[in-house]
């Protein structure tokens, strides 16, 4: 089993930034993908951002440019950098972890991050 626990979100003004933490604990396969995903209210979860173990990123379209994905291998953590904030960013941010050998997906409980306008 595999735990994830995000920390970091929180009110931000339009313009502002915030980073998102994510660690993972428990038995960890080390190829593995890890990132992020969001959900508004009322809407689907999206992804935002991903990256594999072995460095490897890909962004959605609406925060290419704004927001920087990075993660520490040996502290089986994953970070969001989010920078020029907009209010369509607010949403639940969860965090994610797939394995790539038996393809079992793991999520965090979410976090909220709200943009003031």
């Amino acid at each position: 089993q595999v735990q994830l626990v995000e920390t970091g979100g929180g009110l931000v003004q339009a313009g502002g930034s915030l980073r998102l933490s994510c660690a993972a604990s428990g038995s960890i396969s080390s190829i593995n993908d890890m990132g992020w995903y969001r959900q508004g209210l009322g809407e689907q979860r999206d992804l935002v951002a991903i990256i594999t173990s072995g460095n490897n990123a890909n962004y959605a379209d609406s925060v290419k440019g704004r927001f920087t994905i990075s993660r520490d291998n040996g502290k089986n953590t994953v970070n969001l950098q989010m920078n020029s904030l907009k209010p369509e960013d607010t949403a639940v941010y969860y965090c994610y972890l797939k394995h790539i050998t038996d393809t079992r997906t793991y999520w965090g409980q979410g976090t909220q991050v709200t943009v003031s306008s």
